[in-house]
């Protein structure tokens, strides 16, 4: 190791990156480490959130932590790591600034690497997929989503064409985990609330569709609460498909397993993840699912300076032997204050600590007030359920500032009617201006 300062990279500006980076700026002196954060952005999404700020229970803005509000000590670089060699303690790093000149993505030394890039989209070569396909794992695509679902009610009010204003009216969600059914659940109530806004729309006329390949839904929750949920959703007129599969959905037309077609403007996809693409890029050990093989104290197996958690790692699960902990928030946070704890161990000479920490439980929404909860053994179903959900989650969510405007905000919705509006211009901020550039290049005007 250099001398000086121990040149800490951390890989990733998730769960684990921003509590771990947070953790150490803590712990350690500046003249013991010196930490650089590398992420694609300058912020970490609180992903549990996601669905609320789809339906605009939340304002997206306090969705996301500032990784340099919070991490003032570390050197934050808005960039991802395209491969690693741990042999030569060497990240290579492309940055925006490599990205915008066309340039090679730079050497990075680090004396221990914390390498956490989370998860990317499991996306299955499904025809049509990648062509008409939405995804639901960042605050664009959330807020993407939703000025997406109003559009399709703008599309109806607006169309005389029956087989138009049906494809429009009919939402598909693939994958029936955490994201699928809180998602469809909160978008659709608030588009079965926007209906009143259009006087020739009806709720009963929108269709929710929810495929998932296996025999349940929200597997998390158990049993039990999985198949009361599936016939909550059921009674709110959503048609939940088990053991079936999106076969296509070329041209918008959507092909299930179970032999129905039909038309539908509206497919998201969240069917799983896959680990990021900078792990097979590295010299590090995988597991047979490309994850990062881990030891119970966070160390990458056979290493002294590489660490890992979260999505990216296979992370022996002490209280139940054999087993590996599940890749869920539940375990990053905790793992990532755990290896934190190790790491500022190993630069002071003492003993690391295998990481323990048993399952509390599991809480999901299914729209304004309902929901469902299976913690410490306890099952809790509708309001009390929901009401779980946004105190665990309002108890999680990072820094004391958000914790206020994430509680100022529900408690202003509660005061007051939803808000309904699409502002899909603003994914295309420059449209207004290019149409106006047009126009003064229209032939026989480019002359003053």
């Amino acid at each position: 190791m250099a001398h000086g300062p121990a040149r800490i990279l951390v890989v990733g500006g998730g769960y684990v990156g921003m509590y771990t980076a947070l953790r150490l700026q803590r712990t350690l002196r500046a003249e013991e480490a010196d930490i650089t954060v590398v992420s694609p952005d300058p912020y970490m999404t609180y992903q549990p959130f996601l669905p609320e700020a789809a339906a605009g229970s939340i304002s997206p803005r306090h969705v996301v932590v500032p990784l340099r509000r919070v991490l003032p000590r570390c050197t934050v670089t808005v960039g991802e790591a395209v491969s690693v060699s741990h042999a030569e303690h060497t990240a290579r790093i492309e940055t925006l600034a490599t990205r915008e000149a066309g340039e090679e993505a730079v050497p990075l030394e680090y004396d221990h690497l914390v390498l956490c890039p989370g998860s990317i989209s499991r996306v299955l070569p499904v025809p049509g997929l990648a062509e008409h396909g939405i995804g639901f794992k960042s605050v664009e695509e959330a807020i993407g989503l939703r000025n997406h679902v109003l559009e399709q009610l703008d599309i109806a009010s607006s169309t005389r064409d029956a087989a138009a204003r049906e494809a429009a009216l009919t939402f598909v969600f693939v994958g029936g985990g955490y994201a699928g059914v809180e998602a469809l659940a909160e978008l659709e109530d608030m588009a079965r609330y926007a209906c009143r806004y259009y006087h020739n729309v009806r709720p009963e006329e929108l269709k929710w569709i929810l495929v998932e390949a296996s025999d349940r839904i929200l597997p998390e929750v158990g049993p039990e609460l999985g198949v009361y949920t599936v016939r909550e959703l059921r009674r709110r007129n959503i048609d939940v498909r088990l053991e079936t599969r999106l076969d296509s959905c070329t041209d918008r037309v959507v092909t299930l397993s179970d032999g129905s077609k039909f038309r539908a403007r509206t497919i998201v996809w969240t069917a799983g993840v896959r680990p990021h693409p900078v792990l097979a890029a590295s010299d590090l050990p995988l597991d047979d699912r490309g994850r990062l093989t881990c030891t119970a104290a966070l160390r990458v197996e056979g290493t002294e300076d590489a660490w890992s958690a979260g999505d990216a790692a296979a992370v022996p699960d002490v209280t139940r032997p054999g087993e590996l902990c599940a890749p869920n928030a539940q375990h990053a946070v905790r793992q990532a204050k755990a290896l934190a704890a190790n790491l500022a161990a190993t630069l002071r000479g003492g003993a690391v600590k295998d990481y323990s920490h048993s399952y509390a439980g599991s809480v999901a929404s299914l729209g304004l007030h309902k929901g469902v909860a299976h913690v410490y053994g306890r099952k809790l179903k509708g309001y009390p359920a929901w009401l779980m959900h946004r105190a665990y989650h309002l108890s999680r969510v990072p820094t004391f500032n958000r914790k206020a405007r994430v509680l100022a905000e529900w408690t202003l919705a509660g005061l007051f009617k939803r808000e309904i509006v699409s502002l899909g211009s603003l994914e295309n901020p420059r449209a207004e201006f290019e149409l106006a550039t047009d126009t003064v290049r229209r032939p026989g005007r480019d002359e003053p």
